[in-house]
């Protein structure tokens, strides 16, 4: 396992992030401590959740399974998401961002966490107001730093300008959508990042487990997020992503390789990449994401795969400008 800087931050995480969406939901209590230790055993440090994640169960088993060696570990949460009935237990209000945090502290048996994360744009609530409730956490040491997750490019650079100018502690990460099907980022969220030093912690490298490979197979019996979530579904339906998908397999079929492993040792190659986040509801499909760091994946193998997939056309639309002459 190899480490990079966390941004600017001096820290040092570990190159895949185990992610935790699965702990208290599609994986029990033993099935989590089983990938918890696998993900420990290969040198992970990194870990991240949410306090939407199982209803809060995810954090509650997390915090469990990290006593004793909580100070060797990176941990990283978010709000946004619902996370009761009443109105305001939503969004990313200054209220319902200082509620989430203590929340959190509280399921993750811990006084701070590393990494604190808004999880999505809050149309209701000015950027602004959300950076000040982040400013005021990290004054008091409840978070580190401050950290977005599926916002926009201009987003990201209005927040840190923003932060900028009030001497505020800046945006040190951020979370966007990042794999084969799903390559909208390079276009300005990453180069952005890559410009202002920013960690980019992409989340499913996999495609939801488009590209792993198993929904290609002529049973059709697999299981998954891409059979029971309409939202996945809808996410990776157009017919090219599923095109893409099949030649993306034969592609690793050829060369022996699990489309899994290949799949997220392809995402964490880009130079603007800190850490893929890797998860699964069981320690046997964890593994292949995990020796995804046995893979050396050179110029010339990114640039094949590459080729598989649909390449997104540049700020401008300008396509036949980034186009070979």
């Amino acid at each position: 396992m190899k480490f990079h800087a966390l941004g600017r931050t001096g820290l040092q995480v570990s190159q895949l992030c185990l992610g935790t969406m699965s702990f208290g939901g599609d994986a029990d209590a033993a099935a989590a401590a089983a990938m918890y230790k696998a993900a420990r055993d290969a040198g992970i440090n990194f870990v991240d959740t949410a306090n939407q994640y199982a209803e809060g169960r995810s954090e509650e088993i997390l915090g469990g399974l990290m006593q004793g060696h909580r100070e060797d570990l990176v941990v990283a949460t978010k709000c946004a998401n619902p996370t009761g009935p009443d109105r305001n237990a939503r969004g990313l209000s200054r209220r319902h961002i200082t509620r989430a945090v203590e929340d959190s502290l509280r399921r993750l048996r811990t006084d701070r966490v590393e990494v604190f994360y808004l999880h999505q744009p809050d149309a209701a609530t000015p950027l602004e107001e959300s950076l000040r409730a982040l400013e005021d956490l990290v004054r008091v040491g409840k978070i580190l730093y401050p950290a977005i997750s599926n916002h926009s490019a201009w987003q990201t650079q209005r927040s840190l300008d923003f932060q900028a100018a009030q001497g505020w502690a800046p945006l040190q990460v951020i979370q966007p959508m990042y794999n084969l099907v799903k390559r909208q980022a390079e276009v300005e969220i990453l180069p952005m990042a890559a410009a202002n030093g920013i960690a980019v912690v992409p989340y499913s490298p996999a495609g939801g487990g488009l590209l792993s490979g198993k929904y290609e197979r002529k049973d059709k019996t697999a299981t998954g997020r891409l059979v029971a979530n309409p939202k996945y579904r809808d996410r990776y339906g157009e017919a090219w992503m599923h095109e893409t998908a099949a030649k993306f397999a034969a592609f690793c079929a050829e060369r022996g390789i699990d489309p899994m492993s290949m799949a997220v040792a392809w995402t964490g190659s880009h130079p603007a990449i800190t850490a893929p986040i890797v998860g699964a509801r069981s320690v046997e499909q964890l593994r292949a994401s995990l020796d995804a760091v046995k893979i050396e994946m050179s110029p010339q193998l990114r640039a094949e795969i590459a080729a598989l997939s649909r390449t997104p056309p540049p700020a401008t639309d300008r396509l036949e400008e980034a186009l070979p002459q």
